[in-house]
């Protein structure tokens, strides 16, 4: 079990130096991030949002696999989709009308993680894992549901709620890039392609 004293004075709006800690691999936890971004410890939610927003700075994405560590203990835990869920975004109004770059869209994440597409992450479609949690040695198995996924630190990925995935869809635009042409969003000055072309035959 991971000793939660070791990170409680951790600082919330800050994101402890992981990449550098080593600790020893201690066994598995019974926590699961399941895919509407609820903390389930032990059958339980975890109802502290200030604990799973700690828990949440303390992320580690290695062999396809999810861990939480501290500078002396890891423990591995199981996520339904992606560890991150989008729940707000919003367009940099500023930084639209100052950057040579075009507007700049933001995203913000349940416990608080803020990215910006184009400048620190990147925005996709992929099919959403028909398992139930990601697992050492379980098969990958898609459904064929795709979902919208931004990258975020360490490798590691963010789901965007259906709301704000809806919402974005009114501010869809013509994009065409090396991945095809089709609608998508453009954001930095760079371009998004999240229906391709031949979807959008196939809809007419």
């Amino acid at each position: 079990m991971l000793d939660v004293s070791k990170i409680s004075q951790l600082q919330t709006s800050a994101l402890p130096p992981v990449h550098l800690w080593s600790p020893p691999f201690c066994g598995d936890m019974d926590l699961i991030i399941k895919a509407n971004g609820d903390w389930i410890h032990e059958g339980s939610k975890i109802k502290r949002e200030k604990m799973v927003t700690l828990f949440s700075r303390i992320l580690w994405f290695e062999n396809n696999e999810y861990f939480l560590v501290t500078p002396s203990e890891k423990v591995r835990i199981q996520v339904e989709d992606a560890p991150f869920l989008i729940t707000q975004w919003r367009f940099l109004e500023n930084e639209w009308c100052e950057s040579e770059q075009g507007h700049i869209i933001e995203f913000t994440s349940l416990t608080h993680d803020v990215v910006q597409l184009g400048v620190d992450c990147d925005i996709w479609m992929a099919p959403a894992p028909s398992n139930t949690a990601q697992k050492k040695g379980a098969s990958q198995n898609t459904s064929s549901e795709e979902r919208p996924y931004l990258s975020m630190r360490y490798g590691m990925k963010a789901m965007l709620h259906r709301n704000v995935f809806y919402d974005l869809t009114k501010y869809l635009e013509p994009v065409s890039n090396e991945q095809g042409e089709g609608l998508g969003l453009v954001s930095a000055g760079k371009s998004y392609l999240l229906i391709d072309e031949a979807s959008l035959n196939c809809d007419e």
